[in-house]
């Protein structure tokens, strides 16, 4: 098993693939402004095992497409949405969010919660323009700087993880460099990082080790996962998702 799998099974049961809330979504939502309108048509790129895809099938008069490239974790959403009686406004795709199968202007909105870093956040936000329908709304969180200045090793660590990390300043910059006008800003909590992602994470790590015999491998996952931890413990103040919801300008 190479690495990547061994990443997807450590988070395919997780209820979130990285830091975000309920509470986060449902505000972007009201940023957005889409709570008024009827049926929508929205996609949520790298949706993971899909807590968002489930909280704007049930917030909004939407069809949600949640797209992901692993088909394990959107067998997971499928399940959850059939749940939830949401199975006829959640539908599933695997794609690479950096080649989706979708026509131009055909939704009202795109939503990325932690997964356009897998693309960059300027190429990201530019790729999926061309899919939003005139005047429709994208809301996405990505890693941002809270601070003009941080601690060195931070820097770099992070630098060397995610060369996209910016200020949200830049990245609103980013938006309206691409099309955008940005209607909305806030960043996730520490809430969304311990309570919601890593707490969760840290009490499946007995479990995958064990499943895995304890081999190199796994384990070197888990450490480079408690690093990673320890690493927010300590520089919290510093960073954090910011979640930027925007409206696609008219051309």
């Amino acid at each position: 098993m190479n690495d990547l799998d061994l990443l997807i099974d450590l988070h395919r049961d997780a209820e979130r693939q990285g830091p975000g809330g309920d509470e986060e979504t449902r505000l972007a939502v009201t940023l957005s402004g889409l709570r008024t309108l009827k049926g929508l048509k929205i996609a949520d790129i790298g949706c993971g095992t899909g807590a968002s895809t489930l909280v704007l099938a049930e917030e909004l008069d939407a069809h949600v497409s949640g797209v992901d490239l692993l088909p394990s974790f959107l067998e997971r959403l499928d399940i959850a949405a059939e749940r939830r009686n949401l199975g006829e406004r959640v539908a599933t795709l695997a794609a690479s969010m950096d080649a989706l199968p979708f026509e131009d202007r055909s939704f009202d909105a795109i939503w990325s919660e932690g997964a356009i870093y897998n693309m960059g956040f300027e190429y990201g936000i530019r790729a999926w323009r061309r899919f939003l329908k005139p005047g429709g709304v994208l809301a996405v969180s990505d890693l941002t700087w809270l601070t003009r200045d941080r601690p060195a090793e931070l820097e770099r660590h992070w630098l060397r993880e995610y060369a996209g990390v910016a200020t949200a300043s830049a990245k609103m910059a980013d938006l309206e460099a691409n099309g955008y006008a940005p209607i909305g800003y806030f960043a996730l909590s520490e809430r969304c990082w311990l309570q919601n992602y890593y707490r969760p994470m840290q009490a499946r790590f007995s479990r995958f080790l064990s499943r895995h015999g304890h081999s190199e491998a796994a384990q070197a996952i888990v450490e480079a996962e408690k690093g990673e931890i320890a690493l927010y413990e300590r520089f919290s103040a510093y960073y954090s998702y910011g979640y930027f919801v925007a409206r696609r300008a008219q051309d």
